[in-house]
């Protein structure tokens, strides 16, 4: 089962004891999953291809108006089959008025309401990408206004959304993972919360590591590098004129450079007698490096 579905299905279990927060996640079903049919009289339908909030709005439904799931009849529109809420029913007008977002300010006045609404939109037409690949959640709406609610109401609990048009759909999405971690904790969805934690734990934790393993390897190629470098210059310097004429402390690092290649700074200063600091020893081999770079601009001066 994918992380976006055990979401779902966690938070399609998350029956509101109070009826007003009923109203509130099913004010957001019939305004981001119920479409609107065509023809005489007035009726909602709802496609069963989205299963939780399919089942969830019969529950919401049964439990806040006393509307029984038969009353609802099946129609077929082209190749999908829909649920229909309509006109003909006598809770129509009393249900459409209770959940319509004309009152949205009656209907989301309560903080509890209003993670009962955003539980509903996400139920309706919402997505989250699995944490193990990565941070995305995202509620998709048929036009701004309902957009910019959405906005408002994750603000409202410090949350920080933005919004983009998709094929002529405004889609509100956040990408940071703390960000989804606190939607999830908004709208019920604990257990999934704690997973997405736990997956960005370990993802910090092998990122950690990686970035350690790349700088532990970026230095070593780094000193391997530098002690290639040094060792062509002592080389050099020994071949074209020897190293009978280095000054005592260049000579002594020069031939425990060459006697150790692979040694660290630390080490070869630990070689000498007496012992010298790492600080010590690179200043050394700079110095060596400066008189090699020296002699062949003398070689190469002599040969011209």
């Amino acid at each position: 089962m994918s992380f976006y579905t055990e979401v779902k299905d966690e938070a399609a279990l998350i029956i509101p004891a109070d009826k007003h927060c009923k109203i509130a996640e099913l004010s957001a079903f019939f305004a981001f999953y119920a479409k609107h049919a065509a023809g005489e009289g007035r009726s909602l339908l709802f496609s069963p291809e989205n299963e939780q909030a399919y089942r969830k709005c019969f529950t919401l439904l049964t439990k806040a108006f006393n509307i029984e799931t038969e009353f609802l009849g099946e129609t077929t529109e082209g190749l999908r089959e829909y649920t229909v809420f309509s006109s003909d029913m006598p809770e129509f007008n009393k249900v459409m008025s209770a959940v319509s977002l004309n009152n949205s300010a009656q209907i989301l006045a309560r903080d509890c309401c209003r993670r009962a609404f955003l539980r509903g939109a996400f139920l309706s037409a919402g997505f989250i990408a699995d944490p193990n690949t990565g941070y995305h959640f995202e509620i998709t709406v048929s036009d701004e206004a309902k957009a910019n609610l959405l906005i408002g109401l994750f603000e409202g609990f410090e949350i920080k959304a933005r919004k983009s048009v998709r094929k002529k759909q405004f889609v509100v999405y956040i990408k940071e993972s703390e960000a989804i971690s606190d939607v999830l904790n908004v709208i019920g969805a604990h257990k999934a919360m704690l997973s997405l934690v736990e997956a960005r734990i370990v993802k910090d934790v092998r990122n950690d590591v990686n970035r350690r393993n790349n700088f532990d390897t970026a230095n070593i190629t780094k000193a391997v590098n530098a002690a290639s470098r040094q060792i062509e210059d002592i080389s050099y310097i020994r071949q074209v004129e020897g190293v009978d004429n280095l000054p005592e402390s260049l000579r002594e690092i020069a031939e425990v450079r060459i006697a150790h290649p692979e040694a660290s700074l630390t080490e070869l200063g630990g070689l000498l007698d007496p012992p010298v600091g790492k600080s010590g020893v690179n200043h050394r081999l700079r110095k060596l490096s400066e008189y090699a770079d020296a002699l062949r601009g003398r070689v190469k001066s002599e040969k011209t």
